[in-house]
């Protein structure tokens, strides 16, 4: 048996945070603790509800006390800091008012159970549907709801969990779930990786994990019955790999591998303040897609040219109302200030398809869910009081920056008309209120991402003022790929000729009229696409802030005329593996 533990073995997960950490392991509890279920009587109900109010203050000072913590320890890492202090107040604010706490008490009081059996069956029930979606990080947000409802278990049944802020230098912390709250607790000064049975790349506690700077791996199957406390093991963070007792020789290139990557991000940060211009001196901007304010350290330090695509659902997740106008115009008015003026392309709210149920907007029934329902403009334009309300917080926000305005979902140039008209009237609201607003109003761009929309670019551009395309939903869209389903998945291919030519035929009207377009799909942060997207015309790239160097550099040894020419190729083919092939050959050896 021993001899068994000793020899190397590899678990393979998710890599969601790069770079290779080599220590011992430190292997964590389960955080999820074991609860009592029983049925009370119905003069109980109000006790059982008083005992819920009751953990629910000790869980927000509990949090309040960890915030304060974490706050003073911001000289460590200021930008990890400020992004652990952002999510630990949505959990304060969560337990001050959420469907997880109004759901509990209501099945205190309907089933006639126990405070800890509401809690939990009411955040199975939240955790069930979020885990449908197909949005990934969406359905990342169960997580949050996890952290919320264990910690009120907890506190009923006195069992609090166990810290991490004290572990021994050098640990890869091990977990079959680490929360964000446990993450938010880590020391990167004693901890070089970090390791999970369960989680995703769009979580929280991936997203903390890339902002402590710390490798790691999660959705590792198995992962709990591969490694004991005092293992040696190894994270990598690129691969997806967890190795535990590894050989002399798999340190050895692992150590190898680790310095080339300290290397190549070290001359990654050096292109940060650099342009992106083509060998022949065509510029391109480079501009970051954002989904929580958390991110706008990373696209500062990575030099983008603005905000590409900035969605707004953080605003709206995870409350029984939408927010109002002063709510939203602070939050917008907070990430304008931070891009120091860049322009930041606002898109109006994309509730609705594949996102998972609304509480605010429940009178669409299932059509509120579905892929081809009420969803992005079409729920804007039906409520068009949630649009106005956003438009007003994006007009008074625009007073503090560059703003351009993005409309998601758009298949009918009579729905970029409509839009405008409610954008009108909201400024001319601002206006009698006395709201100093510009003389011009900020640019009404279409986003492209239903084929109705690239068939119809010509018509789509006459109303608007710029496009951008998304690429991933006009790829499922195209094809009838639903990406979640594993038996269809291997079909998604933004290579397919049909796909690239809904991309060319928008971008072609686009530049016919002479307005901006823009990519802010998967494939404009793969440097393996950036010549075919320069090729089709397209000077401005939206993507993930951790992208923007590696597109960058690619553009750099870039030939916008040979481009032109391995893309005009590309375009004539009509078989997807030849188009790849292509494009290989051509970023292998630029002719």
């Amino acid at each position: 048996m021993a001899q068994k533990l000793a020899s190397e073995r590899i678990v393979e997960g998710l890599g969601v945070s790069p770079g290779v950490g080599i220590g011992v392991a430190y292997v964590c509890e389960s955080g999820s603790p074991r609860i009592p279920e029983y049925r009370i009587r119905p003069a109980d109900i109000e006790a059982e509800q008083r005992r819920l109010r009751e953990a629910v203050v000790r869980a927000r000072r509990q949090l309040t006390r960890l915030r304060s913590k974490t706050r003073d320890r911001a000289a460590a890492n200021e930008c990890a800091t400020e992004e652990v202090l952002y999510l630990l107040d949505a959990y304060i604010m969560m337990l001050k008012d959420s469907r997880l706490l109004r759901g509990a008490y209501e099945r205190i009081a309907g089933e006639r159970i126990n405070a800890e059996s509401a809690v939990q069956a009411e955040m199975a029930a939240i955790c069930d549907s979020f885990r449908t979606m197909q949005d990934a990080y969406l359905s990342a947000r169960a997580e949050d709801i996890r952290e919320v409802g264990n910690r009120l278990v907890s506190q009923l049944t006195k069992e609090p969990g166990k810290p991490l802020f004290s572990i021994p230098h050098g640990s890869v912390i091990v977990a079959e779930e680490l929360t964000p709250a446990e993450t938010a607790q880590i020391d990167p000064e004693h901890v070089v990786g970090i390791a999970a049975q369960m989680g995703g790349p769009q979580g929280h506690t991936a997203i903390l994990a890339r902002a402590l700077g710390l490798p790691a791996v999660l959705g590792a199957a198995g992962l709990m019955d591969a490694v004991r406390s005092g293992d040696p093991i190894l994270v990598d963070g690129e691969l997806g790999q967890i190795v535990v007792h590894p050989t002399p020789s798999a340190l050895q290139e692992y150590r190898r591998r680790r310095g080339e990557r300290q290397e190549e991000e070290l001359a990654l940060r050096k292109l940060a303040g650099q342009p992106a211009v083509t060998r022949d001196g065509v510029s391109i901007s480079l501009q970051a897609n954002v989904e929580l304010p958390m991110e706008m350290e990373h696209v500062v330090e990575a030099g983008a040219a603005g905000i590409g695509l900035l969605r707004t659902e953080f605003m709206f997740m995870n409350r029984p109302m939408p927010p109002n106008e002063e709510e939203q115009y602070l939050a917008l008015r907070a990430l304008i200030e931070r891009a120091g003026g860049q322009c930041v392309t606002v898109r109006t709210l994309d509730l609705g398809g594949d996102k998972g149920p609304i509480p605010f907007v429940g009178q669409f029934g299932d059509s509120a869910t579905s892929p081809l329902g009420i969803r992005g403009i079409r729920l804007s334009l039906a409520r068009a009081e949630l649009l106005e309300t956003q438009f007003r917080a994006i007009l008074r926000a625009g007073a503090h920056g560059p703003v351009r305005i993005l409309l998601p979902m758009v298949t009918a140039v009579s729905e970029v008309r409509a839009a405008r008209d409610v954008l009108a009237r909201a400024a001319r609201r601002l206006y009698r209120r006395g709201v100093e607003l510009p003389a011009a109003l900020p640019p009404l761009g279409t986003m492209i991402e239903v084929p109705g929309a690239a068939l119809t670019a010509d018509a789509l551009a006459l109303v608007s003022d710029f496009f951008a395309i998304g690429s991933n939903d006009l790829t499922m869209y195209t094809l009838a790929i639903d990406r979640s389903d594993q038996r269809v998945a291997h079909l998604y291919n933004p290579l397919h000729p049909g796909v690239l030519r809904m991309i060319q035929f928008a971008a072609a009207a686009a530049l016919r009229a002479r307005i901006p377009v823009c990519v802010c799909g998967e494939i404009a942060g793969d440097p393996r696409f950036t010549p075919l997207l320069v090729g089709l015309g397209f000077r401005e790239l939206s993507m993930a802030a951790s992208n923007i160097a590696r597109v960058k550099r690619r553009i750099l040894d870039l030939d916008l005329l040979a481009a032109q020419r391995r893309t005009q190729l590309i375009m004539d083919e009509t078989d997807p593996l030849r188009i790849q092939v292509l494009l290989e050959e051509f970023n292998v050896a630029p002719v």
